[in-house]
């Protein structure tokens, strides 16, 4: 019943995924830019396909894609829309491919923007970035059929309360497709999951239960509570609830444990956790080999095709 997610990008298999500058592009005329936009975003589709061919053949049935897939896309000075791309029609139809190809093959894609999103600043100019960031997130996400735009709290700005209502505002002013993808996920400096059910709650945003977050920032709530309390927060969306799993690089007894290890310990994830229907994305330096080892751990992969 559980799938398990990689995240983003591969430690060996040659899938990769360009990016370029907004210097660079700022050197070259505007059909130019355009043009090379344009091949970054096809190559960049090309990969995603590829990856979602690996994955499949894995057993892998979560892939959380790479933010900036379509480069600089809000970009001020060199920013663009699809329609404004030579190869408009390749990227819409490879997009759709994805979309189609994820479907058919049962893979659940997400989507995790930069820390530098944040609803719950007191900048309007952060928040207004932030917005214009999360809509080009709501059109790639409809574009190749991603159900899941993921997002912290920010900061506590002195006040967690009036941060959270802020956060509320700001929700409102996002598009329909934006808000009904966006989910909230605990971090581990500022929000646990104590902070943030009661905003999910009221929002109705499905939570994203970040088990090491949890640790690195602990609260009233045990594993098990915490776990049941984001499924609550799912029941609406009608969609399997989204879990993060990590291990410290260190060690738990190490002075920080925030920075993440190449592997995933197995003890580290929740017994609650095994018998659920769940995406459980893998948080881990290694990957692919990462996801694979885990999955060997509880006998949930398939032959190497």
């Amino acid at each position: 019943m559980l799938r398990f997610g990689l995240c983003c990008m591969f430690r060996e298999q040659p899938v990769s995924f360009a990016q370029t500058t907004a210097r660079h592009l700022e050197s070259m005329n505007r059909p130019a830019q355009l043009a090379k936009l344009s091949a970054l975003c096809t190559e960049n589709l090309n990969s995603l396909l590829a990856a979602l061919k690996w994955i499949d053949s894995r057993d892998i049935r979560a892939f959380r894609v790479l933010s900036p897939l379509f480069p600089r896309y809000t970009h001020p000075d060199v920013g663009y829309s699809v329609a404004d791309l030579p190869g408009a029609d390749q990227v819409a139809a490879l997009s759709s491919r994805i979309n189609r190809y994820r479907r058919e093959h049962d893979i659940r894609l997400s989507l995790h923007p930069d820390q530098f999103n944040v609803l719950s600043s007191p900048r309007t100019g952060v928040v207004e970035k932030t917005i214009e960031e999360l809509e080009y997130q709501g059109m790639l996400a409809e574009l190749i059929g991603a159900e899941v735009i993921n997002i912290h709290g920010g900061g506590a700005y002195g006040d967690k309360t009036a941060a959270l209502e802020r956060f509320a505002s700001n929700f409102r002013l996002l598009s329909k497709r934006v808000r009904k993808r966006l989910t909230l996920e605990n971090d581990d400096l500022t929000y646990s999951p104590a902070d943030l059910l009661p905003l999910c709650r009221r929002l109705k945003i499905p939570f994203v239960y970040d088990v090491h977050h949890h640790r690195c920032l602990p609260d009233r709530l045990t594993v098990d509570a915490a776990t049941a309390a984001c499924m609550e927060t799912w029941v609406g969306r009608g969609q399997e609830p989204y879990f993060h799993i990590s291990s410290p690089r260190h060690g738990w007894h190490a002075d920080n444990l925030r920075p993440h290890a190449d592997y995933i310990d197995p003890v580290d994830v929740p017994s609650i956790w095994l018998p659920l229907r769940a995406t459980i994305d893998v948080e881990a330096k290694a990957k692919e080999l990462a996801v694979v080892r885990l999955m060997d751990h509880f006998g949930l992969r398939a032959s190497d095709a």
